[in-house]
């Protein structure tokens, strides 16, 4: 039964459940539905994990399975939804070439393979570690570290071959007065 502790477990682990979600669904709003189905669901479970660290797995756990039905149904109805493919929004004023970067990772980041977008979005979004990881995928711990490897090595490498190039304060040129 979820309680005061679980409460707090939540309040300790939202931020990075709400970005696996985010990681996930590629948008702001699903992912902010998504996240709320998640508590929702873990409110009302007759029984959670009373460990901190088995909850927060939970969690995500049962994030990832939300968003896998969602999937399913999304493709046995692909002629009433479609994924508008809008950018995620960043808060408040940030400077151009914060936006810029930030714009370079997740470009990169979606090119990578589910499996590999799967697997950073827990391990290095969500802060899990290579154990944890593989039980919420259901692979073995040697999988998840082998798909870590190769998935910052592919990142790493398509965005070194970036063309982005960060923006930086516009100068004056000494001719100007």
């Amino acid at each position: 039964m979820f309680d005061s502790n679980h409460r707090d477990f939540l309040q300790r682990v939202r931020t990075r459940l709400f970005g696996y979600a985010c990681a996930l669904t590629r948008d702001n709003d699903q992912a902010a539905d998504l996240f709320q189905d998640c508590v929702v669901r873990a409110m009302a479970a007759p029984q959670v994990p009373r460990d901190e660290r088995a909850f927060r797995a939970w969690l995500f756990r049962t994030l990832r399975n939300l968003w896998i039905d969602r999937m399913r149904t999304l493709r046995r109805h692909r002629a009433l939804y479609e994924d508008d493919g809008s950018a995620t929004e960043i808060a408040g004023p940030v400077p151009e070439d914060v936006l810029v970067n930030h714009l370079a990772v997740r470009q990169a980041f979606l090119q990578l393979s589910k499996a590999h977008r799967d697997v950073l979005a827990l391990v290095d979004i969500g802060g899990f570690s290579y154990d944890e990881a593989s039980t919420i995928l259901d692979v073995p711990r040697g999988t998840v570290m082998s798909r870590v490897s190769r998935a910052r090595f592919v990142l790493s490498k398509r965005l070194a071959e970036s063309e982005i190039t960060p923006i930086g304060p516009r100068r004056r040129d000494s001719g100007d007065g």
